[in-house]
C-alpha cells in the first residue's frame, strides 16, 4: 500500500474523471494493447478493474480527508499489464493533485 498526503483533499469523483481520461490512452500508447480499464467510483473510494481477465480489483484509492491510500490487488504483483498500471499512475498523481500539493508519499506493505 501507498499512502499519499495531500496539503488539501481530494475528493474521488474528481481523481476517477481524470484517471478516465488519461488512464487507458496512455496504458495503451505503452503496451500497444487495446485494453480499456473500468474506472469505478464511490463518495471516497476509485476501483481499476478489467474483468475480462482479471478477479477483483487492480488497484483502490481510498479518500480520507487529505490521505489517499492506495492499495495495489496482491494477486498480480508481477503482470506485465499491472506493472505497466503502476508506474502510470505514479506518474499521473504527480500530476494531480500535483507535487505541491503531495506532502508526503509513505510507501507500506
Amino acid at each position: 500500500m501507498k499512502i499519499i498526503n495531500t496539503d488539501k483533499p481530494i475528493q474521488a469523483a474528481q481523481y476517477a474523471e481524470y484517471l478516465r481520461n488519461k488512464l487507458n490512452p496512455l496504458f495503451k500508447e505503452r503496451r500497444h494493447l487495446d485494453i480499456d480499464f473500468d474506472i469505478v467510483d464511490t463518495a471516497d473510494s476509485i476501483q481499476i478493474l478489467y474483468p475480462e481477465l482479471y478477479d477483483g480489483f487492480l488497484f483502490r484509492y481510498e479518500f480520507k480527508g487529505d490521505e489517499i491510500d492506495v492499495i495495489k490487488s496482491e494477486h498480480y504483483t508481477d503482470d506485465v499489464n499491472v506493472l505497466t498500471m503502476e508506474d502510470i499512475l505514479n506518474s499521473l498523481y504527480m500530476e494531480y493533485p500535483g507535487r505541491d500539493n503531495i506532502s508526503f508519499i509513505e510507501e507500506g506493505s
